[in-house]
């Protein structure tokens, strides 16, 4: 009987978590109101701030875009270039590096997969050099007895 009561506490405390005090909680609502409401100022700020730089900037853009327009699009394929001819040499480079590792017999990554398609082509070109005699003893015997 005891066991049966001890079993309803538990169940009932694992339903109902531990309450805690009403301080506590005050003060949880408090913190969670002043830093609601910091942060809701603070965005307010910000988007009036933008409103007005946006408002000083406009014409300032639309007298100077003629000039800006072309110096960004000048700077962007001028940094896009330098970029791309860089993330060429470094792959070029380690494209070289693998090779001469390749060929120094140092067994650069990859090198079994290389191996094994080297050999599987030279294997296939056999087997088409084969039929390709075949087809033309075929053509050729063909063409005699007929």
């Amino acid at each position: 009987m005891a066991d049966y009561y001890g079993q309803q506490h538990t169940q009932h405390q694992q339903l109902n978590p531990v309450q805690q005090p009403r301080s506590h909680q005050m003060v949880k609502a408090a913190t969670a109101v002043t830093a609601g409401g910091s942060l809701l100022v603070l965005s307010g700020l910000t988007l009036a701030g933008t409103v007005i730089a946006l408002t000083v900037a406009t014409p300032l853009l639309v007298i100077f875009s003629p000039v800006i327009v072309p110096a960004v699009i000048t700077i962007f394929m001028l940094v896009s270039g330098f970029l791309a001819s860089g993330g060429f040499g470094v792959a070029a480079i380690s494209v070289l590096s693998w090779i001469y590792r390749y060929v120094t017999g140092k067994r650069p990554p990859g090198a079994d997969q290389l191996e094994h398609a080297r050999h599987r082509l030279a294997t296939k070109a056999g087997e088409m050099k084969d039929r390709a005699q075949e087809f033309g003893q075929q053509h050729v015997t063909g063409t005699q007895q007929g």
